[in-house]
């Protein structure tokens, strides 16, 4: 009887727990509500580029010619290492390209887009580049996995013909 009534506390205790925590989630979820959707700032965002700007247009196609070299040579170790470490450098330089960007924005866009923060210049120009690296370095692993899995299979196939030789 004892373990039963200790059962039912304990029951009691979770139940509780669970209501605290379902009524937090509620609260929270109720704030987020409040502020706006998750999407209203990427679509106020979206719709505040011109995308129709040439220069936008050609880092848009330079970001698809890389992700499509990225896949294209995802069986070449070399060139995806100077593509992912290319992209990485053209990252870290990203706030000096945003102040350069900044003072000259007149002589390329309509629309002064570079912030002193670089909000802008990190939505189109380090998130690709971020992404592609992120890619690349996925296939890396995948690779270095098989490599492992192959190596490991030769040296066992090696100590079971080291064994069968030694019986003999």
């Amino acid at each position: 009887m004892e373990s039963a009534a200790a059962a039912a506390a304990y029951m009691d205790e979770v139940l509780a727990l669970f209501e605290n925590v379902t009524y937090s989630v509620r609260k929270q979820w109720k704030h987020m509500a409040g502020q706006g959707s998750f999407w209203e700032p990427i679509l106020a965002f979206i719709h505040a580029v011109d995308w129709t700007e040439p220069w936008l247009i050609g880092l848009m196609c330079t970001h698809v010619v890389l992700l499509m070299l990225a896949v294209l040579t995802r069986r070449n170790n070399k060139a995806q290492m100077i593509l992912f470490f290319s992209a990485l450098v053209c990252v870290y330089f990203a706030e000096r390209l945003n102040s350069i960007l900044d003072r000259h924005w007149k002589s390329f866009a309509r629309q002064p887009y570079f912030d002193r923060h670089g909000v802008f210049l990190s939505t189109v120009w380090s998130v690709p580049l971020l992404l592609m690296s992120t890619l690349i370095l996925v296939n890396s692993l995948l690779t270095l996995s098989k490599l492992l899995v192959k190596w490991k299979t030769a040296e066992l196939k090696h100590r079971a013909r080291l064994a069968r030789e030694k019986k003999e």
